[in-house]
């Protein structure tokens, strides 16, 4: 086998990694690349690979930056089969048609805007796009045997990291290649744990985290201490939440601090069409949560849903506390746009950050205490308290990355660490080379590998 890292390295997102035996190609991952101005640039480079020559793409989770690249793949002549866990399909169902939807609206806003000597902008992808490619995905059950033509075979197991997250597991029959996608934690709320995997040769390891560890503190009780003392001061918190993933983790802590009394009734709005209908079909997947079906349907019950415009609209007219939680995760679009622009000049009110911030985005500028902050081509001053809650990440740190890896009853032959920023990196293959010994090497974007 051989392998190329087209993306997902020297950075966090545009997870794309080419493996090739024999005369098959197969394509785990295929995502955007998401931050800065210059890093999303890249989306709009030329494929690598002639997409027409690859016969599969296998797909660890939903996130964009591992699937947002899928619908221009079949636009430019990828006719293969994508295969990925049935919650995947149901995920990215929602996420890549609404991936296009943006994508379309901010080409529009983006030639609004330009003159008359202004180059045209045009959408990487629209919504019937990403409709097109839904048409040639193929879901499967977790541990299901897939063949890629005569010379490879393809398992993927439950990851732990979100809904429908998976390990993959490559073998010509001889060899296998396991690539963690995003490793789930060991102790979270409501996904089962990543299970322990015994044998690899080659293993490709995420390392957003690789160069932290989590607070070991109980974000329950801080969630808690943040909305009372907003409520204290008359305030509104808004929480820009990860559609997926992060969104039941917080509606499962505000169930609980509910249930406890340790925070008044106040109201609770759940401002995103497609958390909402993430929400809606959650509880079908119960093999993957540690819950039973009555407290899933409570949590996922919590909130005042707010499908439409409109809807969303009323609730910037709200004059008393109330938890507001919004997409994007990374305040880098999304309806939380809105409700910044309403409530981030007031001092009174909190916006707490639950997730990992990219280098470009309206929330890195925010947590790394900007104040003042672009939003939609007006300036608004930061006067409301910013707050970050680390513990809630779906990642797993270096520490428990290296328990992880620990698992692996023979060491693997060689350890790539992509998917995290350079020092991060860096650290964790410093880090897995003191702890098991071997080879362990940061990939270079094109960079490619004989495994042998």
């Amino acid at each position: 086998m051989k392998i190329t890292f087209l993306g997902a390295v020297e950075g966090v997102t545009g997870s794309r990694y080419l493996v090739e035996h024999e005369n098959i190609k197969i394509l785990v991952d295929c995502g955007m690349f998401q931050g800065s101005q210059e890093i999303t640039q890249s989306n709009s480079d030329p494929f690598p690979v002639d997409p027409e020559s690859i016969d599969a793409v296998i797909v660890t989770h939903a996130h964009i930056d591992h699937t947002g690249y899928i619908p221009v793949l079949v636009k430019n002549g990828f006719r293969g089969k994508i295969y990925c866990s049935k919650g995947t399909y149901a995920l990215c169902s929602l996420m890549l048609v609404d991936s296009g939807s943006l994508q379309e609206r901010g080409a529009i806003k983006f030639n609004q805007r330009g003159g008359p000597d202004h180059p045209p902008a045009v959408a990487l992808y629209t919504a019937r796009d990403a409709e097109n490619a839904l048409k040639f995905f193929n879901p499967v059950d977790y541990d299901t045997v897939i063949d890629i033509g005569t010379s490879l075979k393809v398992t993927l197991v439950r990851s732990g990291h979100i809904l429908g997250s998976s390990f993959v597991i490559v073998s010509d029959g001889k060899q296998k290649l396991t690539f963690s996608g995003d490793l789930g934690r060991p102790q979270q709320f409501m996904l089962k744990a990543p299970p322990a995997l015994k044998q690899t040769d080659f293993l490709v390891i995420e390392s957003t985290y690789g160069d932290r560890l989590h607070p070991q503190d109980d974000p329950i009780k801080i969630i808690g201490d943040i909305v009372n003392a907003t409520i204290a001061k008359g305030g509104v918190i808004i929480i820009p939440c990860f559609v997926i993933g992060r969104t039941e983790t917080i509606l499962y802590c505000l169930h609980q601090l509910k249930q406890k009394n340790m925070i008044p009734d106040i109201p609770i709005f759940l401002d995103s069409p497609m958390a909402i209908h993430v929400a809606n079909f959650s509880c079908d997947f119960k093999e993957e949560y540690e819950l039973s079906s009555d407290l899933c349907k409570d949590i996922f019950t919590l909130a005042t849903y707010t499908l439409t415009a409109e809807e969303s609209k009323k609730i910037d007219r709200i004059e008393q506390p109330a938890i507001i939680i919004a997409g994007s995760g990374m305040a880098d679009g999304g309806r939380v746009l809105f409700h910044l622009k309403r409530f981030i000049s007031d001092a009174k009110n909190t916006v707490l950050f639950v997730g990992f911030q990219a280098e470009g985005t309206t929330g890195h500028a925010l947590v790394n205490g900007e104040k003042l902050i672009k939003i939609d081509d007006e300036y608004y001053t930061v006067q409301a308290d910013i707050r970050v809650l680390d513990s809630l990440s779906a990642h797993a740190d270096y520490d428990e990355i290296l328990k992880w890896v620990g698992h692996f009853e023979n060491r693997p032959k060689k350890v790539f660490v992509t998917h995290g920023e350079k020092p991060a990196a860096e650290a964790l293959k410093n880090k897995i080379e003191e702890r098991f010994g071997g080879t362990v090497i940061v990939p270079k974007y094109l960079e490619s590998f004989d495994l042998d």
